[in-house]
């Protein structure tokens, strides 16, 4: 099970972004999708998080409102769309998954993990 993120890429403040998890041999349909980040020198946190079947989500409070996470199930993607982006939100951006129904922003909840994209916000 391999998945890979990409739609990273270096921004100014207040722009956007779209950030896109493909998985490799599988679909994404039967699984919880989380988005995670990382920040240099800071702990993996969780952003958002889509459940398996209702398409319930969850987001990090410091997103909400700026960050939509959406299934794709023509193109068997999730997205991260990321609006209004801030500095804070600079980070390598990972998304992940498991065989579930539910979904968490708790990162040790899932099984498969892609590489990651950078994202940098900076003037």
């Amino acid at each position: 099970v391999q998945l890979e993120e990409s739609g990273g890429g270096l921004v100014q403040p207040g722009q956007s972004l779209r950030l896109s998890c493909a998985p490799s041999g599988f679909t994404l349909d039967d699984y919880a999708i989380g988005w995670f980040r990382q920040a240099p020198g800071k702990e993996r946190e969780g952003v958002s998080c889509v459940w398996n079947g209702d398409e319930s989500t969850h987001y990090l409070d410091s997103v909400k409102g700026r960050f939509t996470i959406s299934r794709d199930y023509v193109k068997n993607t999730v997205s991260l769309e990321m609006r209004d982006l801030t500095p804070e939100d600079t980070a390598v951006y990972y998304c992940a998954a498991r065989l579930a129904q539910r979904c968490t922003l708790n990162g040790p909840w899932y099984d498969y993990w892609g590489q990651g994209t950078q994202v940098t916000v900076s003037s």
